[in-house]
């Protein structure tokens, strides 16, 4: 984000020092009906670029379609996780899968 320049600063400054009776409203449209509005709409969870080892065929699976395979691949692992903690949750079960190491790997044979 930009850094606020001196004017800005100022104009900052005096909109806080005002109390709310203060302020002037009056070229403001009052806001009265938000049956139309839709919780959520523009909220984007943050991404964070990850670098992955995956499967040359599941690579070329999710490439398939053309572009867009990283959103697929976040929107399958993402109904994964919600599938897998929503049953964590019910029955204090592990995921079917090995979750990254082998069981010889992890101590158990």
């Amino acid at each position: 984000m930009r850094k606020l320049t001196k004017d800005q600063k100022r104009d900052v400054a005096a909109i806080a020092a005002k109390s709310d009776a203060d302020i002037d409203f009056s070229d403001m449209p009052p806001v009265v009906d938000w049956t139309g509005a839709e919780v959520g709409k523009f909220y984007r969870l943050a991404k964070k670029p990850v670098t992955m080892r995956l499967d040359v065929d599941v690579l070329e699976w999710l490439q398939a379609d053309g572009p867009g395979y990283q959103t697929k691949a976040n929107w399958l692992l993402r109904h994964a996780m919600l599938h897998f903690t929503k049953k964590n949750r019910s029955n204090r079960e592990r995921p079917a899968f090995g979750g990254g190491k082998s069981a010889a790997r992890r101590g158990k044979k």
